[in-house]
């Protein structure tokens, strides 16, 4: 049992919590509330966590295709050989899929991908 905010050196309310619910007992009024806590879960779909999400890079007519290339072998770890062919991939068709795996990851790629002001996106994947 725990007391509540206090006035005049006395206990406005008194809680006890038994099993998770909470009785509040106030002096002043006496009254006696049972209340069971709320409880708030983020939930979120198997299908949701289960789908892999695509970190895709689009084309743009600012950065150099060499700048591209170092940039992919910097976020993503690539051999240089790996590397331009994406780059290349993405000059030529407008986009490359350069990840695919867990949410989390990808968002962390998107977000190191917009640092070297890259176009990138989080598509989940079909």
């Amino acid at each position: 049992m725990s007391c509540g905010p206090r006035r005049d050196g006395g206990c406005l309310a008194q809680i006890k919590e038994t099993k998770g619910i909470a009785h509040v007992s106030n002096e002043k009024t006496g009254s006696i509330t049972t209340a069971e806590p709320t409880i708030e879960k983020e939930t979120r779909s198997e299908e949701e966590l289960d789908l892999p999400w695509q970190v895709v890079v689009h084309n743009d007519p600012v950065n150099l295709m060499s700048y591209v290339t170092i940039v992919f072998q910097r976020v993503f770890g690539y051999p240089r050989e790996r590397a331009e062919r994406h780059m290349l991939e993405v000059h030529h068709k407008g986009r490359s899929i350069l990840w695919s795996g867990m949410r989390e990851r990808a968002e962390l790629y998107v977000q190191q991908l917009h640092g070297y002001l890259l176009l990138a996106t989080l598509e989940k994947a079909c």
